[in-house]
C-alpha cells in the first residue's frame, strides 16, 4: 500500500510557494506546473517547468528542484526532505523522487492521464522497491487545477498564446496591404521559438518541383519579396517567405538583447526542418544573408540554389566596410526611423501605402527592439556571435556547394553594393558574373519583377 500522509497547514504554505512557481511557469508559456523541496523547514530547492525553454524533455518542475535540491545540499540522496508539486508527478518524476530516497511527496491536483501516484498507476505503493516515500494528495488541489484549467483553456481557444516577453501586432494592421495577399501562416512550437509565433508565407504546391526560401533583411520583412512571389507561383512553383522573429507579423520579443546571432539561426534551421523543404532555391539579401548563407552547410541535401543580393558573410576577420559602419551609427543615434520613409529613399516610385505597409509591424519603439538590435549582431569580430559559423559557411560556398547560383547587385547601395558583393562573389563556388541593376539600391526586391524573371531563367531545370 502507498503510505498516505494527512496534511498539515505547514503543507498548504508550501504548496503556496510551489503554485507560485507554476504562475512563473504560465508566464513564459510552459504547462503550470510548480514543485518546491523543503529540509527542516527551509527551501533547499524551487523549480517549474521549462522543457521548452530548456529544450530538455526532463526539465519537469520536480526534475528542476530535485536537482537544485541535490546540488544545494551537496548529496543526490534527499533523506528528510519534502517535495511539494501542484499537479501528480508522472513516472519519471516519481522514480526520480523514490532514487533520491526522498521522504515525503505532498502533491495538489490529481492528473488522471499520467499521474503515477494513484491515478494512473502508483509507483509508491510498490512494496517490492527499497524505498518508500509517503504520500500526501489533494493539498491546495482547486488552486492548482484552476491554473491548469485557465491554461488549456486559453490554448485551445488561441493556440498560440502570446508570451509575456513579447509584443505581438494586431491582424488588422495588415488587412488590405498592396500586393500582399497572401494567407498567414504561424508555427510556435519550435524548440528554439520557445512560444514565440513566427509567421511565414507557404504558398503553391507542397510537393513542386522547387521550393523559392525567401529570407528578408533588417529592416524589412516579407512584404519585401511581393513582386517577386507572383511570378515564381506562376511557374508553379512553391514559395516559403518566414518573418524573422521581431519582424513582420513575427512576435517581437520586447528587449533588443533577446536577439541573437545563433538563435536565429537555429530557428531557421529548424523551420527548415519542421517544413521539410526539398528542392530549395535559397534567396537571400540583408539580413537574410547573413543568416540564410550560413543554413545550407547544414542540410546541403536541401539545396540546390542559391539567389544573393546585397549581402554578406560577416566572418570576424575581414572589417565592416564604411557602408555598414555608417548606417550602424545612424541607427543608434536615430533608432526611432521610419521604415517606409527608409525604403522610399531608394525607391521613389514605392506609394504612401506601400510604406504604411511596410511600417506595419513597428507600430511604436516597443515593436521594435529587433531593428536597435540587428545593427550591433553583425559579427565584426573573431569571437562576436555567428563569426565562427560564418567562416566555416565560407569554406562551405568555396569547396563544397554544388547547386548552382545567382547573383544581383544593387548598383545604388551604399551599404552592402558592389564592391561588398565581388569580395562576396569571389566566395561562392562556380558563380557566374553578377547581374547588375544600376537603378536598384540596397532593397533590391523592389525590383522583383526582373529579379525574378532572370532568376526563373537562370535556375530552369
Amino acid at each position: 500500500m502507498n503510505p498516505v500522509m494527512p496534511s498539515t497547514e505547514d503543507d498548504a504554505r508550501w504548496m503556496r510557494e510551489a503554485l507560485n512557481q507554476a504562475k512563473l511557469a504560465a508566464g513564459l508559456g510552459e504547462v503550470p506546473v510548480g514543485a518546491v523541496v523543503v529540509r527542516d523547514g527551509v527551501v533547499v530547492g524551487l523549480g517549474h517547468n521549462r522543457p521548452l525553454r530548456s529544450h530538455d524533455p526532463t526539465a519537469h518542475a520536480e526534475i528542476v528542484a530535485l536537482r537544485e535540491a541535490a546540488a544545494a545540499l551537496g548529496n543526490y540522496r534527499l533523506d528528510g526532505c519534502t517535495l511539494y508539486v501542484t499537479l501528480e508527478p508522472c513516472a519519471m518524476c516519481s522514480g526520480a523522487m523514490l532514487h533520491a530516497r526522498l521522504d515525503r511527496l505532498v502533491f495538489g491536483a490529481a492528473d488522471p492521464k499520467t499521474g503515477a501516484a494513484g491515478s494512473v498507476i502508483d509507483l509508491f505503493a510498490q512494496a517490492a522497491l527499497n524505498h518508500q516515500t509517503r504520500v500526501t494528495s489533494g493539498v491546495l488541489a482547486e488552486e492548482g487545477g484552476a491554473l491548469l484549467k485557465a491554461f488549456f483553456q486559453e490554448r485551445r481557444s488561441n493556440p498560440q498564446p502570446l508570451r509575456e516577453d513579447a509584443v505581438r501586432c494586431p491582424d488588422s494592421a495588415f488587412v488590405d496591404l498592396p500586393g500582399y495577399p497572401w494567407v498567414p501562416c504561424y508555427l510556435s512550437d519550435l524548440p528554439s521559438l520557445a512560444g514565440l509565433r513566427l509567421h511565414y508565407l507557404d504558398e503553391g504546391p507542397a510537393f513542386g518541383a522547387r521550393t523559392w526560401l525567401l529570407l528578408h533583411g533588417n529592416p524589412a520583412w516579407s512584404y519585401l519579396y511581393r513582386k517577386m512571389i507572383p511570378s515564381l507561383l506562376a511557374a508553379g512553383d512553391r514559395v516559403v517567405a518566414p518573418d524573422l522573429i521581431g519582424f513582420g507579423r513575427s512576435d517581437k520579443p520586447k528587449k533588443p538583447q533577446s536577439h541573437r546571432f545563433s538563435w536565429h539561426r537555429q530557428v531557421l534551421l529548424e523551420f527548415v526542418e519542421h517544413l521539410d523543404l526539398r528542392h530549395v532555391v535559397l534567396v537571400v539579401q540583408d539580413w537574410g544573408g547573413l543568416l540564410g548563407l550560413t543554413l545550407p552547410m547544414a542540410a546541403p541535401e536541401r539545396y540546390s540554389g542559391l539567389l544573393v543580393m546585397n549581402t554578406l558573410l560577416a566572418t570576424g576577420d575581414q572589417p565592416l566596410s564604411p557602408g555598414f559602419l555608417d548606417w550602424r551609427a545612424m541607427c543608434r543615434q536615430k533608432s526611432d526611423f521610419d521604415v517606409g520613409r527608409l525604403l522610399r529613399r531608394g525607391n521613389p516610385q514605392l506609394s504612401d501605402a506601400e510604406c504604411a505597409a511596410y511600417n506595419a509591424p513597428f507600430p511604436d519603439r516597443g515593436h521594435r527592439a529587433a531593428l536597435r538590435a540587428f545593427p550591433d549582431m553583425v559579427p565584426e569580430f573573431p569571437d562576436s556571435d555567428g563569426a565562427a559559423i560564418s567562416r566555416e559557411a565560407r569554406d562551405f560556398w568555396q569547396q563544397r556547394w554544388q547547386g548552382r547560383s545567382l547573383m544581383v547587385i544593387g548598383q545604388q547601395d551604399p551599404v552592402l553594393g558592389e564592391p561588398v558583393m565581388r569580395s562576396l562573389h569571389a566566395d561562392i563556388r562556380n558563380c557566374p558574373p553578377p547581374v547588375l541593376l544600376p537603378q536598384a539600391g540596397h532593397f533590391v526586391q523592389e525590383h522583383g519583377e526582373t529579379i525574378a524573371r532572370l532568376a526563373l531563367a537562370h535556375f530552369k531545370d
